[in-house]
């Protein structure tokens, strides 16, 4: 029953853009417009992502946030950043 899950969904995801500020000795946060793509249509949203990055210069992602591409949700994000 829940092998079926996820294999009628078929969502592809492609990133508009992206930033990287690496800190520490091989840590990254990006933060990205990425769209999903589905046979029922798309969706644009915002992604905060933590990575690291390998010796061999690859990159792994450790943990994800998405936000809604929603004017109000990003105005009051960056707003209680700033004040913290």
């Amino acid at each position: 029953m829940g092998q079926d899950r996820g294999a009628s969904r078929n969502v592809e995801f492609e990133t508009i853009t992206s930033e990287k500020i690496s800190f520490g000795k091989n840590n990254f946060i990006e933060v990205a417009r990425k769209r999903a793509v589905s046979k029922d249509g798309t969706t644009e949203f915002l992604s905060i992502s933590r990575g690291y990055t390998l010796r061999d210069g690859s990159e792994r992602y450790k943990s994800s946030l998405t936000i809604p591409d929603d004017e109000e949700v990003r105005s009051f994000i960056a707003e209680q950043l700033s004040s913290i």
